[in-house]
Parts: structure tokens; sequence; C-alpha cells
């Protein structure tokens, strides 16, 4: 049986590392930051789809997307950020449903193992950052949202990422507020707190995710409150 899972957070919370240690759980992971750059790369339609919105100067001298030049052109313009993820967010999520496909169908033994020796079900992790923004909540089985504060984060881009504190905060300003992510997750990871302490949350949600123990409806996972508590 397979339980597909988005993994989403905030920028700097620390989702990434989140991940790795759910592909040590024996999770598959896909990540769609990755997905994003390959789906306008060089030669393919989502590039020439984003020249055609763009123009040329969307085009970097290496043939590349030139991601400042539209990222500026973005900026605080609503309008065009929403055409251009109607052009990159369906190549994402239709490579990502590829990709899915093709290891279910290589994986297919591992169908019914007992927990324990091997999972009881097969898990896909879909690292998507902006799930909220994707509007595809539906598509996922179980939503499971990394949060620090914000503060937290802004140090965490400025140190390991080299940004300066206005372009941190501009980044964590122009994603979704952490209110939108919790409001679509049942499991909320606090990545404030040391690393092993975050690694034992995560353990104890892929737990009940392999054992199946997320109701299946979305309005009733919150009555139940399986929401994790923090």
């Amino acid at each position: 049986m397979l339980t597909r899972v988005a993994l989403t957070g905030g920028i700097g919370a620390g989702k990434s590392t989140v991940a790795r240690h759910l592909e040590t759980l024996g999770a598959y992971v896909i990540d769609y930051d990755e997905l994003a750059r390959d789906v306008v790369a060089p030669g393919s339609m989502g590039l020439r789809r984003v020249v055609d919105l763009f123009g040329p100067e969307a085009l970097s001298k290496e043939g590349t997307m030139n991601r400042p030049w539209i990222s500026q052109k973005i900026f605080g313009n609503p309008r065009l950020r929403d055409d251009l993820d109607d052009i990159v967010h369906p190549l994402v999520f239709a490579e990502a449903s590829r990709l899915e496909t093709e290891w279910l169908a290589a994986h297919a033994e591992a169908e019914g193992a007992p927990v324990g020796a091997q999972q009881s079900r097969r898990v896909v992790v879909h690292d998507i950052p902006l799930l909220v923004e994707s509007g595809r909540a539906d598509w996922f089985d179980v939503v499971i949202d990394v949060e620090a504060p914000a503060r937290v984060r802004m140090h965490r881009l400025m140190d390991e990422r080299g940004m300066s504190m206005e372009a941190a905060a501009s980044r964590i300003d122009s994603q979704s507020s952490q209110q939108q992510r919790e409001d679509l997750a049942q499991f909320v990871i606090d990545s404030n707190q040391p690393m092993e302490q975050t690694f034992e949350q995560v353990d104890r949600v892929f737990e009940k995710i392999v054992k199946g123990l997320v109701p299946e409806d979305r309005s009733s996972r919150a009555i139940l409150g399986t929401k994790e508590n923090r």
C-alpha cells in the first residue's frame, strides 16, 4: 500500500534535514526544488514557455533561465508570479508522479512486508516547499510541516546561506505563512530544538504513517487531534 506524504515548511526551518532523515528510515524522497530546476533546463518545453511569457531577457547568456532577473520581475507582481507558477507547477507535479510510479514499480515486493523487518507500506515523501502555493494538498495522504520561529529561520539563512538580513526577511515574507502551512498539516515538526529531539519527533511520525495510523479523511484528522503537539 502506498502512502503519499507531502513534506513542507518555511525556508530555513530544516525541512531538507528532515527529508534526509526520512530517507534513512526507508522513505523514497522526491525533491521538488530539484524538479523545478529540471523542468526549465536548457532546451526544455518549460523554459520555452517561460521565455514566451517573459521575453528573451528570461534567458541568461549561457542559455539557462535567468532566475535573478525573473525574481525581480515577479517581486511585488502576484499576477505574474501566478503565471510563472502555472507553467512550472504542473510540469513539476507531472515529473514527480512519473518518478513515484517508477519507484513503486521497482519496489512492488515491499507490499505487505511486516513492520520491523521492512515497511508495512511504501512511503513516498514529496519534499515540496510551496505546497500551499501549489493548491495540491489534497493529492497527498499525509502532510508534514517543519517549522521554527521566524527569527531562528532568519539567523539560519544568514549563517548557513550567507544571506543579508534584508534578503532573508524578504524570502520568508514571500512564502505562505506558518499558519497556512500548519492548517494543511496532520503533523508539525518543531525543529527549534536539538537535532536528536527533532529526529525523535520524525521517528514517531514515520512510525504512525508506516502503521497506517493517520485517518484518511482530512477534515476528520483535525477533529481527531492527530496534529503533533509541539
